[in-house]
C-alpha cells in the first residue's frame, strides 16, 4: 500500500509538470531595456544614365540607427547626433521615425518605439542620406520584433520615408542600401527589384564639395518630356551598362555611362563639374557622374588605386572651382545594411 501510494503521488507530480508552463527561458518580449543597433551604407543613385532605375551601394560612410521598445505606445526620436540641429525630431516627419511608423502598423504592433539616429552622411549630398536613415532604422526594428520581413520587403516601408524628404517615393537608394550590391528599379507599380550581377573588383569614389542641394530642388529642373530620339538613345545606355556589367566589360561600361535626362540640368548647379569628370577619366576611371541628385560626384573604377588617384583629382577640380570637399573610396558592397 505504501508503494502505491508514493507511485500515485509521482504520477500527480510528473502530470502537473507537464501541464504548468516552463518560465526559465523565456524572454519578455516588452523588455524596453532590449537595444539593437544597425548600419546602413551611403548609396549611389541613378548610375548617370538609370534616372531612378540604377543605384549601388558603397561600403562607407553610413548612418547608425539605436532601438528599443519603449512602455509608451507611439514612436519617439530622443536624440540625433551629427546633424547640427537641423533634422526634425518629429517622427512623422523625418525618415527614420516614418519608415518605423509603416512597419508598426503594417504589423500590427502597438508598441512604443525609441530611436537614436546618427548621421555620419552629410545632409542634402546625393549620397542617399535620408535613406541610409530610414535603412538603418528599419532593419533595426525588424531584428528587434523578430526579423517579421526580408530586406527587400522592407522597402516598401521605406518609400513613405523619401515621399516626405524630397517629394517622391523613389527606391533606388533604398533598395541598394537594404540589399546591397547593384540594383535596378525595374517597376514602382508592382515594385519589381533586380540585383545585377557586376565584376567583383569595381570600386567606387565619392567626392563631395561643400555646398547641399535638395533633392526636392534639383528634381524640379528636370523637362516633364523627353525627346523620342534621346528617350531611344537613353534606352541603349540604360541597357548597355547592365550588359556591360554582366559582362566585365568595361569599355561597355563607359560608352554607356552617358545620361540625357538629368545630368544635363543638374551639372549646372555642381560648379567645376566638367572639370570634375575630365580629371576622373584622366586617372582611368571607367565613368565619372553625379551621384544621385548632387552635389557628390562618383566615379567607377577598376581598382582602389585608380579609385584614390581619381579621388584626389577631383577634389583638386573642385577645389579649382573654389569648393573643398570630402573623398571616399571603398568597394562597392554586396551586403547592404547590417544589425552591428
Amino acid at each position: 500500500m505504501l508503494v502505491d501510494f508514493y507511485l500515485l503521488v509521482i504520477i500527480l507530480n510528473l502530470k502537473m509538470n507537464k501541464e504548468q508552463p516552463v518560465l526559465m527561458n523565456e524572454q519578455p518580449t516588452t523588455n524596453s531595456q532590449l537595444r539593437i543597433t544597425a548600419f546602413a551604407p551611403a548609396t549611389v543613385a541613378n548610375v548617370v544614365c538609370g534616372f531612378d532605375v540604377f543605384g549601388f551601394a558603397v561600403e562607407q560612410p553610413g548612418d547608425i540607427v539605436h532601438i528599443n521598445w519603449r512602455s509608451e505606445s507611439g514612436v519617439i526620436i530622443s536624440k540625433i547626433i551629427g546633424d547640427g540641429g537641423r533634422l526634425p525630431l518629429e517622427s512623422n516627419k523625418n525618415t527614420a521615425g516614418v519608415a518605423v511608423i509603416q512597419f508598426l502598423e503594417k504589423a500590427g504592433i502597438s508598441k512604443g518605439v525609441e530611436i537614436e539616429l546618427h548621421k555620419n552622411l552629410p545632409l542634402g549630398s546625393g549620397m542617399g542620406s535620408s535613406a541610409s536613415s530610414a535603412v538603418a532604422a528599419l532593419v533595426a526594428v525588424n531584428h528587434l520584433a523578430g526579423n517579421l520581413h526580408t530586406k527587400r520587403e522592407l522597402v516598401q516601408f521605406a518609400l513613405e520615408a523619401e515621399r516626405v524628404a524630397c517629394g517622391s517615393a523613389h527606391a533606388d537608394n533604398i533598395a541598394p542600401s537594404l540589399i546591397g550590391g547593384f540594383v535596378l528599379i525595374r517597376s514602382y507599380n508592382p515594385l519589381d527589384i533586380i540585383s545585377i550581377p557586376f565584376p567583383d573588383h569595381l570600386c567606387c569614389v565619392l567626392v563631395h564639395p561643400n555646398i547641399e542641394l535638395k533633392t526636392k530642388d534639383a528634381r524640379q529642373l528636370l523637362k516633364p518630356t523627353l525627346p523620342l530620339r534621346d528617350a531611344v538613345q537613353q534606352w541603349g545606355n540604360t541597357a548597355g551598362l547592365v550588359a556591360g556589367l554582366m559582362k566585365s566589360d568595361e569599355e561597355l561600361i563607359a560608352r554607356s555611362m552617358n545620361d540625357l535626362v538629368a545630368e544635363p540640368a543638374r551639372s549646372l548647379l555642381i560648379p567645376g563639374y566638367d572639370a570634375v569628370k575630365i580629371a576622373a577619366k584622366g586617372e582611368g576611371a571607367i565613368g565619372c557622374g553625379i551621384s544621385g541628385s548632387g552635389p557628390t560626384m562618383f566615379a567607377l573604377c577598376n581598382n582602389f588605386s585608380v579609385a584614390e588617384n581619381a579621388g584626389k583629382a577631383m577634389t583638386e577640380a573642385f577645389g579649382k572651382a573654389g569648393l573643398k570637399s570630402e573623398m571616399y573610396v571603398s568597394k562597392l558592397n554586396n551586403e547592404g545594411a547590417r544589425v552591428l
